[in-house]
């Protein structure tokens, strides 16, 4: 019994480790490229997978993948997100502070690794309601987090949520940019005007 067990064990994790590495190559490949430009036989070589491993995590095969790829690629980023905001207790400053990470982070990828979501969210609109779904949803998660952070800055709840709505839009596109032109620059002027529109809804003393 003891050997059936030990037996037991060591394949659930083979099967845990394999499914994780259809994720996070999916995620990675997704980041780059987006949904329709990451071909199947790539994502499971890359994997170190079989194309029968894939579909047995995932019966519903590529899609199933991507939306666990996309909340894969939610978690990491709003790891990052939370990290940065809790980097300062003024939120304002928080704000930027979260520009110059989001900067840094995309220059050491060499202008690859922007956000998660984007090349898969604008693909999916309108044609891949599931794929369309996760996205918004992870769009959602981060600016909760950032609502969560003006709240705790005094900003009454309905301003919060709005100005958490326009945070995160325009960190994307500001990524966006710096990835396409290979620069810090846009994302710190995002940072740095947004910290001064936050600032001017942060009630005096806190």
């Amino acid at each position: 019994m003891a050997a059936t067990a030990v037996t037991r064990q060591k394949k659930q994790q083979a099967e845990a480790g394999t499914r994780e590495r259809l994720v996070r190559t999916a995620s990675r490949l997704m980041q780059h490229g987006g949904y329709e430009s990451t071909p199947v036989k790539q994502l499971v070589r890359e994997a170190e997978a079989t194309l029968g491993s894939l579909y047995h995590f995932f019966p519903g095969g590529k899609q199933e993948l991507a939306v666990a790829a996309i909340g894969h690629g939610d978690g990491e980023f709003a790891q990052m997100l939370r990290a940065a905001l809790d980097s300062d207790p003024d939120a304002a400053r928080a704000i930027e502070a979260t520009a110059g990470v989001l900067a840094d982070a995309l220059a050491a990828s060499d202008w690859r690794d922007g956000c998660p979501v984007t090349a898969t969210a604008l693909e999916s609109v309108g044609r891949l309601p599931e794929l369309q779904e996760a996205c918004a949803r992870s769009f959602g998660h981060w600016q909760e987090l950032v609502a969560a952070k003006l709240r705790a800055s005094g900003i009454e709840e309905a301003e919060a949520a709005d100005l958490a709505v326009t945070v995160i839009a325009t960190l994307e596109g500001a990524e966006m940019t710096s990835q396409v032109t290979r620069s810090r620059t846009p994302l710190l002027l995002a940072g740095r005007h947004l910290s001064r529109l936050v600032g001017s809804y942060t009630p005096a003393g806190t």
